[in-house]
């Protein structure tokens, strides 16, 4: 049952004084824009006014946030709970939870992934059990959270947007294989009419017509690689974007490393554009490899290479333009990890592409991993993989020897994908290779000429037909490495004191830079006067980025917030009260117009602390 709470007198009285008190305030720091109502800023930074705990760690109970201007709340995606708790945020520097809405009275053991709110209606996207199962969207009223209808969808609906108009509500089915790979749904986006939300009408959008054109797709850069499964099967849309007008979506299929276009008007996917892959060995596309040092250590690697893999996408106008911002995280497909089958060599109980580099060029082939972490897919193809000594001569590999490109403190710790970088030949089988590094068809090497590494660690522009406009190369972990970079509420904690630090545990200086990063994940736009901004959340290092994208094709970083406060403790779940906010996943922007203190302001679900940040925009005119 949903519950509705009433606040308490007092903190209605508490409110009634905050919006008295800014009735007559001089801006709280900001510069005071022109009255004319469409100011433009010249600068703009994050401060943290407020903020929800649930009391919860590392359960994922704090994960997308909504907001709905009519009734000043919010909703926040509690998968722990497997709820929306709903937040008044009418006095924004002290949210109280005011009620809840619970789903398993629509499907019995469902968890909800996403919620949206458009002018008083509120969007649920609930994932069944088994999540290979279609699941359903839920339509609520926001004020006072009574379910208006529900309808089914497609398996696993992960994310779900309205149009600007609100007339159409669209939800990407992610379709993920069970854990045992032993079924594998199919990816879709349902369009669902909400012109009538007590009686709404579904579309589905499917791959089904690029089914038979793996090939052709594969050749133009688009990772078809699951077991046995056919385009429609292996596509796993992850998060929509839309167009101004309403025509067009931009799906992201982030294992895919590919935008589909769909014509919403027809529901139909137009067409797969490939994203292609980021060269870390180009001035300005530097990576830390490695957790080994222990600090970090940026620098160019060639042949290393980034497959973009977006996970949340924002679209945004420039003119008569769209533009796409995509937050590169990167994700690996690791089904069947915790099954034992799989491990002793039954490939047909999942399906794991992550491999380390030094285990990859081992040689003595990589037989000694068998049982332990040597996916058997990558075993049927071979005993073993070498480096090519013309494309990694510079980290000491030679014919059949990888020399110091194995070493921890070099390429040996980053995670990769085995799918890809080895010679094929025009058929896409693998061209084997003997130990000595000479090729034979007798041999039983793998020749990796390229590695390929999860994510960009960066974010990205493209163009309306999914070419990149602007990447922000190496930014984001030189900015992280360096003294300009302070984190914390008061930014008083030196980033680069915990460069690249996981989100679950404490002191963990350097442990994320083998895998990912700091991995930006979420992003969201929001335009004030005649600038547009991008809000790009870090899942792993925390905190939340700021760039002026007004420009798509020369964006400027404008700040950066990261409300983490204890760093040390090894287990943040004692210390939750002051540990600050862990793990941000998804952000919400709120205009000035719709906010509650009359300025801009940015919700942020933290998954890790279980926590709601309350950001507001300081505008400097």
């Amino acid at each position: 049952m949903n519950q509705l709470l009433k606040p308490s007198r007092t903190r209605l009285f508490t409110a009634s004084l905050i919006a008295a008190a800014a009735l007559v305030a001089c801006g709280g720091g900001d510069t005071p824009p022109p009255q004319d109502g469409k100011a433009t800023p010249v600068g703009l930074t994050l401060e943290k006014i407020g903020g929800y705990s649930t009391g919860l760690f590392g359960v994922s109970a704090a994960e997308i946030p909504a907001f709905d201007a009519a009734s000043q709340r919010a909703f926040v995606v509690n998968a722990a709970a497997g709820k929306v708790d709903v937040l008044d945020l009418s006095v924004p520097s002290d949210p109280v939870k005011i009620g809840e809405i619970a789903t398993d009275g629509i499907l019995s053991g469902s968890v909800v992934n996403s919620v949206a709110v458009k002018d008083g209606l509120v969007a649920v996207a609930i994932e069944a059990s088994p999540k290979t199962d279609n699941g359903r969207v839920a339509l609520y009223r926001a004020h006072d959270l009574k379910l208006i209808s529900h309808v089914e969808v497609g398996a696993l609906p992960d994310m779900l947007v309205f149009t600007p108009d609100g007339k159409t509500l669209l939800v990407a089915n992610e379709g993920e294989p069970s854990d045992d790979y032993q079924i594998d749904p199919e990816g879709s986006v349902s369009l669902i009419d909400v012109n009538k939300p007590s009686q709404p009408k579904v579309r589905t959008a499917s791959f089904a017509a690029f089914n038979g054109q793996e090939t052709t797709l594969r050749a133009q850069g688009v990772r078809i690689f699951g077991p046995g499964a056919n385009a429609a099967q292996d596509f796993e849309p992850e998060y929509i974007a839309v167009s101004a007008d309403g025509k067009t979506a931009w799906v992201a299929l982030q294992e895919n490393n590919a935008f589909a276009i769909l014509d919403i008007k027809k529901a139909k996917v137009q067409r797969i554009v490939a994203l292609g892959h980021k060269d870390h060995g180009v001035e300005g596309n530097e990576l830390d490899a490695s957790d080994d040092d222990l600090q970090a250590n940026i620098r160019a690697w060639p042949s290393v290479r980034g497959l973009y893999m977006p996970d949340a996408i924002a679209a945004y106008s420039v003119g008569k333009q769209t533009y796409l911002v995509s937050a590169n995280e990167g994700d690996a497909r690791a089904w069947g990890e915790d099954n034992d089958a799989y491990w002793a060599g039954d490939a047909s109980q999942g399906f794991v592409e992550e491999f380390r580099v030094k285990h990859l060029i081992n040689r003595n082939g990589w037989g000694g991993r068998a049982g332990d972490d040597l996916p058997p897919q990558l075993n049927a193809l071979a005993a073993g993989g070498l480096l090519n000594p013309s494309t990694f001569a510079y980290c000491g590999a030679v014919a059949g020897n990888p020399g110091n490109c194995r070493a921890d403190s070099n390429l040996g710790r980053l995670n990769i994908t085995w799918t890809e970088g080895y010679r094929r030949d025009t058929m896409g089988n693998p061209i084997l290779f003997n130990a000595s590094g000479l090729q034979d068809p007798a041999g039983n090497r793998l020749m990796y000429d390229h590695l390929y590494a999860y994510g960009a660690r960066s974010i990205s522009i493209w163009n309306e037909k999914g070419e990149q406009v602007w990447d922000s190369g190496a930014d984001i972990e030189n900015f992280l490495a360096s003294d300009e970079c302070m984190a914390g509420a008061q930014r008083n904690i030196p980033c680069k004191t915990f460069f690249n630090s996981n989100h679950e545990e404490g002191d963990t200086l350097d442990n994320r830079s083998d895998n990912k990063g700091p991995e930006p994940e979420g992003v969201t736009v929001g335009t004030i006067g005649k600038k547009t901004f991008a809000f790009v959340g870090l899942e792993r290092m925390g905190g939340v980025l700021v760039y002026d994208i007004t420009d798509p094709k020369a964006p400027v970083r404008m700040d950066y917030l990261n409300t983490r406060e204890d760093w040390t403790t090894e287990d943040p779940s004692t210390v939750l009260d002051t540990a600050g906010d862990l793990g941000p996943e998804g952000l919400a922007f709120i205009p000035a117009q719709d906010s509650p203190t009359g300025k801009p302001l940015l919700l942020v679900g933290n998954e890790v602390s279980g926590t709601t940040a309350v950001l507001q925009l300081k505008l400097t005119f």
